[in-house]
């Protein structure tokens, strides 16, 4: 496919989304659906952003990279921090060039459910930096005491935030200590005012196996010396050895418990994990789902595209579905 522009009349600007639970194949059908629409990958992964991070996080292989251009991916060294504001101006600035350059078009990939309203709903974040000095003093007070305090200075925060968060607790109170002003006060929505086509890939009950089998694969292709390397270099301390997978595999390096059963634990944790994402991506009614397993799935999800895409069309686009170039087979 020569480019946008020789595929269509006219370039319409919009965002196609890709989400759901870890190790559904998002990214094996973003390059697909990318290769067809001569698009760009955007990720939406709150960890692959870091470099040196990439066989724990499942990052799109070389060979996937190479096929399409892909962003967001290795951008941060891991001892800096990517704020949600931070990823969001970055990933926005993309979404524009690419728009303005109209060769291509963006597919925003991944399962950080925050990373994706960022863009697709627009949300306002207050732009504030982590304070680590000020976490730590706040941690050692306890969730129960923290929580307490957020309800005395911003009880409307409370509404939306569980009182075993304590992630989402420490950062209310963090913002509230640093701005002097309520979260709940700097929060809010601004969409993108560009169309979104959202598509979503889960397979019910065979993610389990899904999951345990990428987590042998990650075994098989080096994860373990990959932490290790990564303690070697940066400490066992390093606040991204916390996260799904090198929690456990740190944790058997240091000698608790042997191989399999940080693999099981890690097969465990990827699962509720998993759920959770599931919990999130369901709240949003847009989204068309698709089951990973379903036979000639990239054909079917470009027909939902290609109609999602001629839909517009009745809104005063200046091309229609006859337009579409032809899926290959």
């Amino acid at each position: 496919m020569a480019n946008i522009k020789a595929s269509f009349s006219s370039y319409v600007p919009f965002l196609i989304i890709v989400v759901g639970p870890t190790a559904s194949g998002k990214s094996g059908l973003a390059v697909q659906l990318a290769k067809r629409l001569n698009g760009s990958v955007l990720g939406a992964d709150s960890r692959q952003i870091y470099r040196e991070f990439d066989i724990g996080t499942a990052k799109p292989s070389l060979a996937e990279r190479q096929q399409v251009p892909h962003y967001l991916i290795d951008i941060c060294e891991p001892t800096t921090t990517l704020t949600v504001a931070d990823y969001q101006t970055e990933a926005q600035r993309l979404i524009e060039n690419i728009h303005q350059g109209q060769e291509r078009l963006p597919l925003l990939v991944g399962g950080t459910g925050l990373y994706v309203n960022a863009i697709a709903k627009g949300l306002i974040i207050p732009r504030v930096a982590p304070q680590p000095d000020l976490r730590q003093q706040l941690a050692r007070l306890g969730q129960t005491q923290c929580y307490n305090f957020l309800q005395q200075v911003d009880p409307e925060a409370t509404q939306r935030i569980h009182p075993n968060d304590a992630v989402r607790t420490l950062r209310a109170l963090e913002v509230y200590y640093a701005t002097g002003r309520p979260i709940s006060s700097q929060q809010g929505e601004d969409p993108p005012d560009y169309p979104l086509i959202y598509v979503g890939l889960d397979c019910g009950e065979d993610l389990r196996q899904r999951i345990a089998q990428r987590t042998h694969h990650m075994i098989d292709a080096g994860f373990v010396a990959e932490v290790e390397r990564l303690i070697n270099r940066y400490g066992a301390e390093l606040p991204l050895l916390d996260t799904l997978g090198y929690g456990e595999i740190r944790q058997y390096l240091a000698g608790d418990g042997t191989l399999a059963e940080a693999i099981a634990l890690i097969i465990r944790h990827t699962q509720q994990f998993a759920k959770r994402q599931r919990t999130w991506f369901k709240k949003e009614s847009a989204i068309r789902w698709f089951d990973s397993n379903e036979v000639g799935l990239v054909d079917r999800v470009w027909e939902y595209v290609q109609a999602q895409w001629a839909g517009l069309e009745a809104k005063s686009v200046a091309w229609g579905p006859s337009e579409f170039p032809t899926p290959p087979g």
